[in-house]
């Protein structure tokens, strides 16, 4: 059984600089079947961007879809993990701060991302958040 981030991360996360804009952010999340991007500010993980906060803060806001992701990304308490942290420290850190993904940096830099959907399909392996997770993408 895992016991460690680094057995069930996804590794080589997307990435994006905080300056460039929310569209280049959205065209790499779609490229990838992802729903999120690590913000980085000269290669230094500094927050996360998710397909909701493009939504919420982007889109609903009425904002231009050249907004740099520095300006709608969540960077506030960014919780991030090692790869050597074990899954139930990540799993107190998850629910502790109620966030659904952790960014896992090693030496400032991002290594991988730990979503829900990961832990599921190694914790809970029947349930339906596995289930999803672990399901083939319909494009």
């Amino acid at each position: 059984m895992a016991a460690t981030v680094s057995d069930v991360m996804t590794r080589d996360p997307e990435t994006i600089e905080a300056d460039e804009p929310v569209l280049e952010a959205a065209r790499r999340m779609r490229d990838a079947d992802s729903g999120d991007v690590i913000v980085l500010d000269n290669g230094r993980v500094v927050g996360i961007l998710t397909d909701r906060d493009i939504a919420v803060r982007v889109v609903a806001e009425g904002k231009d879809s050249s907004t740099p992701v520095r300006q709608v990304c969540s960077t506030t308490d960014l919780q991030t993990v090692g790869p050597d942290t074990s899954l139930a420290q990540a799993v107190q850190l998850m629910r502790g701060n109620a966030v659904r993904r952790l960014p896992v940096v090693e030496n400032d830099h991002a290594v991988g991302i730990l979503s829900l959907g990961d832990l599921a399909m190694v914790l809970d392996e029947n349930s339906a958040l596995a289930d999803i997770s672990a399901a083939a993408p319909n494009n």
